[in-house]
């Protein structure tokens, strides 16, 4: 019987990338009435990712954390924030040792216990995403990481996701990409792989792109007990 094996999206996923609000607050506390510590956040996430696709698309390769760097310039731009130097690299330093979310431990013990195979598997740089998943205390769960920097790429580019199954070691059919971003859960579902949306906000809406997860959970406490429901 082939191994069920996960690959583990980081950041957004096990990874709070909000994490770095507290940070952001007092040094947005001046522009308070220009724009709010979450919407900076937001933005500044959002601009992160449209970086790293257009990159991709263009086939101009810039690490995912050139990308973090040069979406917290247009972000500051954007909103008239003017950081300094040292601000921005506490910033991204910060970015750096990020905490998992709550449900992380909880649900990463689950898959254990199910004896999966969990690899994390990132657009992140290997070297960064191993810093992050140490400082977060999670590291150990995984046998290895996986990053788009080999194939200087990045998600939802079809050859990733071929590029995690060969590293894994995994088949189409018994891999699983786990994410709460809907674009790597439709990158995976196009490349063969199952997938499941971490769905942890109401808020959040799956792309309309009329295809659907595998399964949806709201918790990673939950994702074991539905993977297992699928076999």
């Amino acid at each position: 019987m082939v191994d069920t094996t996960l690959a583990f999206d980081v950041y957004g996923t096990l990874i709070d990338t909000n994490g770095v609000d507290t940070a952001l607050d007092k040094m947005l506390a001046a522009a308070s009435d220009r724009v709010s510590t979450a919407l900076f956040s937001r933005t500044w996430r959002e601009k992160q990712l449209e970086y790293s696709f257009r990159r991709g698309l263009m086939q101009q390769y810039e690490s995912f954390a050139a990308c973090t760097s040069q979406a917290l310039e247009y972000t500051s731009r954007f909103f008239d924030v003017p950081l300094s130097d040292p601000q921005k690299k506490d910033l991204l330093e910060t970015y750096r040792e990020l905490p998992a979310f709550d449900d992380v431990p909880e649900g990463l013990d689950r898959v254990r216990d199910a004896g999966f195979r969990s690899f994390a598997f990132s657009n992140g740089s290997r070297e960064a995403v191993e810093h992050l998943l140490i400082t977060a205390g999670i590291r150990d769960y995984f046998e290895g990481v996986v990053s788009t920097e080999d194939l200087r790429s990045f998600k939802p580019n079809p050859a990733v996701y071929c590029h995690f199954l060969r590293e894994s070691g995994a088949a189409g059919g018994n891999a699983w990409m786990i994410s709460g971003n809907s674009f790597d859960v439709l990158g995976a579902l196009s490349s063969g792989m199952k997938a499941a949306w971490v769905w942890r906000s109401p808020d959040k809406v799956f792309d309309p792109w009329g295809q659907e997860p595998t399964i949806t959970v709201e918790s990673l406490a939950s994702l074991a007990g539905k993977i297992k429901q699928t076999e």
